[in-house]
């Protein structure tokens, strides 16, 4: 019996090891696009990814395979949540003094003026 002729004969079954790998898939090819990201930081972003994300031509092969493995939605997601934590990251390294926790003036700083 084939694949495609049981699919058709259990078209509600959930093939969970098929899930796990495709995911497991999807998770490595992520993984190795974002590391070479990281490994190639210094060099000129040339390409365009999704929601903005820009990546240098060292990449293309693992980009390539981080979107044939995973699904378009998700390619997007993890795109967003990337740029997000990067620029996260970028703020909290800044050279600013004023980085970290905001600190709110306390209650004692506000002195009622005095009555005329």
């Amino acid at each position: 019996m084939s694949v495609d002729t049981y699919a058709s004969s259990n078209p509600n079954e959930v093939h969970e090891n098929v899930l796990l790998k495709a995911r497991d898939a999807c998770y490595k090819a992520r993984d190795a696009f974002y590391a070479c990201l990281e490994k190639e930081s210094g060099k000129k972003p040339t390409e365009i990814a999704t929601v903005g994300l820009l990546y240098p031509k060292e990449c293309s092969n693992s980009r390539t395979q981080f979107v044939n493995n995973c699904r378009s939605s998700w390619v997007k997601h993890f795109d967003r949540e990337y740029c997000r934590n990067k620029r996260v990251q970028r703020l909290l390294d800044d050279g600013d003094e004023r980085k970290g926790p905001m600190s709110l003036p306390q209650p004692y700083t506000f002195k009622p003026s005095p009555s005329s």
